[in-house]
Parts: C-alpha cells; sequence; structure tokens
C-alpha cells in the first residue's frame, strides 16, 4: 500500500514538472490551453556593438519588460512583475519560468548565469 501511494505520488510530480521549451514551443502551448509553467532559455537582446536594449522598467522599479532572443534567435517581449534582479544586464545566459498570456510571455521566475568573476588571467612573464 505504501510503495503504491508513492509511485501515485512521483507519478503526480512528474505531471507538474516544467520542461524547457522555445518560445514557438511555449505559445503553441498555450494556443492548445496547456497553462503549464515551462522554461526558455535565452539571451538579452544586444544591438551592433553588444549593448543590450529592449530593457523598460516600470515607473515605481517594481517590474519590468525587456526583450530576450530564444535558441531558435526568436525574439520574445518578456514581462516580469518583481525589480530588475542584481546583475541582469550582465548576464551570459538567461532561463525564464513562466508562460504566454496572450501574445506577451510572463515570467514568474528569472534564472541568471552571469560571467565568472574568478576567470584565468596570465601572470606577466607566463605565455
Amino acid at each position: 500500500m505504501v510503495i503504491a501511494i508513492a509511485i501515485v505520488i512521483i507519478i503526480s510530480g512528474l505531471g507538474d514538472a516544467s520542461s524547457y521549451v522555445t518560445f514557438s514551443e511555449a505559445r503553441l502551448m498555450a494556443n492548445n490551453g496547456n497553462a503549464k509553467k515551462i522554461h526558455v532559455v535565452g539571451a538579452l537582446k544586444k544591438d551592433e556593438d553588444g549593448r543590450v536594449v529592449g530593457i523598460t522598467e516600470s515607473e515605481d522599479k517594481l517590474s519590468f519588460t525587456f526583450l530576450m532572443v530564444d535558441e531558435n534567435q526568436q525574439e520574445q517581449k518578456v514581462f516580469y512583475n518583481e525589480p530588475i534582479p542584481t546583475d541582469f544586464i550582465r548576464s551570459e545566459q538567461i532561463v525564464i519560468v513562466g508562460s504566454y498570456q496572450k501574445d506577451l510571455f510572463v515570467a514568474d521566475k528569472i534564472l541568471l548565469k552571469c560571467p565568472s568573476k574568478y576567470q584565468e588571467t596570465e601572470l606577466p612573464g607566463q605565455s
């Protein structure tokens, strides 16, 4: 009996687990009525000079929108109902967790991969 209960708990937990998808896949899921939270991996949109573009902070600075480019180079506007995270602009990669609401992706969580503070540097006289 205990084993059967454990199996039911594990299977129900797997149904709630979110998956990694592109913006196209996330939009298709939303259009088909799937409101499950999903992960999208990408990076902030940058201009030709490598500067981050497309971040718009709310007047009260308690939320913001930004442009993100997924692994298929698809650009999407994302809304986050929290202040801009520390080192957000410096991040190399971003994972957002959320879902589509109409044409806007609403993120519930943002995970950042920032450049390492401990990058190896060559000492003078070494080659």
